[in-house]
């Protein structure tokens, strides 16, 4: 689902299911796949090893993006259920406490995702933590298996370029959704090798602890935001005894099948439009201030679903209502309801929309992302790009039988989210999934965890992509082990917004002081936030995020 917030940006760059960043991400084809030793006997050759229950010392060196870090290796199995068979080598890098003294212990992070980087959310910690917390705690970062320099799940361009719409009309779309993904996960899986069917998150929960013994550590701290809480809440599940804090910022929800996982997050959709469209009637400096958002919107939604609303900057290109729902939900993360306005008005008066423009360029709402515009491969010399959606498809059942299901799932969604009629996010990830190949080894199932220590969550009442519904029921399943805050105000990502939020993070993390049940967090006004943080220097998530879902946000 999702931050100079240059410590999140960074790490966020690596993930490639809803970004536009994902180009920079490619793996040249021609480069041989990531190595998998084949035997646990090879794994002494380069960086620590967790291999058959042995801990081992991680080996710190200078990273080469950023000297006054350390990186290194921990080589796991592929197959945690084979632990003496194949292994590849987990990506880390580590910021040390800056005043030993008062070390705490190590703080392990995760950006989210799936396919954000924890590497670069470590090096660039100093531009999302505060202060205090870079002093108190070691900030270890990993990139998680098959993302980024962890063995990273590769699929062909020329393939993905291909990818047929998500939004279908008849049984034969459906058909050939799942036939292009059938075709895809082949590829993906010859090119990927056999990790390619590993890379669920409990998969990388059994990592975590392997990484936490390397340490050296009895307990470690995790901070994981979006899809890395789904990490976080099953770590504390599978382990625990093995933390002694853990804050989860921006839940997923791992209980809900193929409808209520859809209609949650359609519903959230269209709550975060409804909270655009007040603050539009409200602002007179939004630019639909008159004669207001709801009403451009259907216009432009109208003149989409008549294939009339062309891009301005290119022609030929029709746009779609599932494109503008998609430039919409990626505004909201932020939010920058501002720049929003502005594009839907540039839009209806035919000029150049850069904001919904790039969401369109790049299939908003499609998990395919800048890689399925037609030319990429040729344009940019990448003949293969990281790809882990097969993240999401081993950690989700999401079953679709035909056509005629999917059209009941766009009916009730269109009852519950007459403005956004379907969440773009859910959706496309979705149905990425139909025909892929991949074993759900993580399926879904309510959280049950007893016997850990505390738990902090926090979640904000309009979160676009891990929307306040997921984190009520989240908590509901955590029962007594957690303690949900909530901030009351807009975007995807809490720590960072306003001072009650870092204070309540940092309390928890250092002094492990768990705030009041029901405790609540003042909402910043958007335009108010650069100002209004103390103590840390963490910027909102960006707003337009097309390609990739939010919670890989």
């Amino acid at each position: 689902m999702r931050s100079a917030r240059r410590g999140l940006t960074a790490a966020l760059a690596g993930a490639t299911l809803l970004l536009t960043a994902l180009p920079a991400l490619a793996t040249p084809a021609s480069a041989a796949p990531p190595d998998v030793a084949g035997t646990a006997a090879a794994a002494g050759a380069a960086g620590a090893s967790e291999v058959a229950g042995a801990p081992a010392r991680i080996s710190w060196q200078p990273c080469e993006e950023d000297a006054t870090a350390e990186c290194g290796t921990l080589r796991v199995p592929v197959d945690w259920a084979k632990p003496r068979g194949a292994t590849f080598d987990l990506a880390l890098a580590r910021r040390k406490a800056t005043d030993p003294a008062k070390r705490v212990g190590a703080l392990v992070v995760n950006p989210g995702g799936p396919g954000g980087s924890g590497v670069d959310f470590a090096l660039g910690a100093g531009d999302y933590f505060s202060d205090e917390l870079r002093q108190r705690f070691d900030i270890v970062g990993f990139d998680p298996r098959g993302v980024a320099r962890s063995h990273p799940v590769i699929c062909s361009s020329e393939l993905l370029e291909k990818a047929p719409s998500p939004v279908l009309t008849s049984q034969a779309d459906f058909d050939r959704l799942v036939a292009f993904n059938r075709s895809l996960g082949a590829d993906c899986r010859e090119r990927t090798g056999p990790l390619f069917d590993h890379v669920d998150t409990l998969s990388v929960v059994r990592d975590i602890d392997a990484l936490r013994k390397a340490l050296g550590e009895r307990k470690i701290n995790y901070y994981g935001i979006s899809y890395g809480t789904l990490m976080g809440q099953q770590y504390a599940e599978t382990f625990p005894k093995n933390f002694r804090a853990l804050v989860i910022d921006s839940n997923m929800d791992h209980s809900l099948e193929t409808r209520p996982f859809l209609e949650t997050e359609t519903v959230t959709a269209e709550a975060n439009f409804r909270e655009f469209d007040r603050w539009c009637a409200r602002d007179a400096s939004c630019a639909l201030h008159e004669p207001g958002a709801s009403a451009v919107w259907r216009a432009l939604q109208a003149k989409a679903d008549r294939g009339e609303l062309r891009d301005p900057e290119d022609p030929e290109r029709l746009l779609t209502a599932f494109d503008l729902s998609g430039a919409a939900l990626g505004a909201f993360y932020g939010p920058d309801w501002k720049s929003l306005a502005e594009g839907l008005a540039a839009l209806q008066a035919g000029k150049p929309a850069p904001a919904l423009r790039a969401a369109a360029a790049s299939r908003a709402g499609s998990p395919v992302g800048s890689a399925s515009r037609p030319g990429f491969a040729a344009a940019t010399g990448q003949e293969a790009v990281q790809y882990p959606v097969a993240v999401f498809c081993e950690d989700w059942r999401f079953k679709i039988r035909d056509y005629a299901e999917a059209a009941r799932y766009w009916e009730r969604a269109r009852r519950l989210a007459p403005h956004m009629r379907m969440s773009p996010i859910a959706w496309s990830v979705g149905t990425s999934c139909l025909g892929l190949g991949t074993k759900v080894n993580n399926p879904q199932h309510p959280l049950k965890v007893t016997g850990a220590a505390p738990i902090l969550m926090l979640n904000a009442l309009y979160d676009p992509a891990t929307g306040y519904n997921w984190a009520v029921n989240a908590a509901r399943q955590l029962g007594r082990a957690a303690t949900l805050v909530t901030y009351e105000g807009w975007g995807h990502g809490v720590y960072g917004r306003g001072p009650c939020t870092v204070q309540t993070v940092d309390r928890y993390l250092v002094d492990l002081t768990v705030p009041a049940r029901g405790s609540r967090c003042p909402a910043v006004p958007p335009s108010d936030e650069p100002s209004a943080r103390s103590g840390s220097t963490r910027v909102p998530p960006p707003g337009a995020v097309p390609g990739l879902p939010g919670w890989l946000g």
